[in-house]
């Protein structure tokens, strides 16, 4: 009697987690799943892009002053200028 009440428990339980997952499953790849996680690989991206600038204009500013180029003129901004 034991056993079987057992067995059961356990069965019970593994179809909880197994529709627990199916569930989460299907939401993340539905449009909004799939909306959230390209938005916050978008987030992630511009982050890393916004540090990636800030450690260059950092850096640039370290061997200009090591070089004694001591202009306001960065790379940064001769780029932007160039783009125009």
């Amino acid at each position: 009697m034991i056993k079987r009440v057992f067995w059961m428990s356990i069965g019970v339980t593994i179809g909880v987690i197994a529709v627990r997952r199916l569930s989460d499953a299907r939401n993340t790849l539905g449009p909004a799943g799939l909306n959230t996680a390209i938005g916050t690989a978008a987030d992630a991206l511009q982050n890393f892009a916004d540090a990636f600038r800030d450690g260059m204009t950092e850096r640039e500013g370290e061997l200009r002053t090591a070089l004694g180029m001591e202009t306001g003129d960065t790379v940064a901004a001769t780029m932007t200028a160039v783009r125009r």
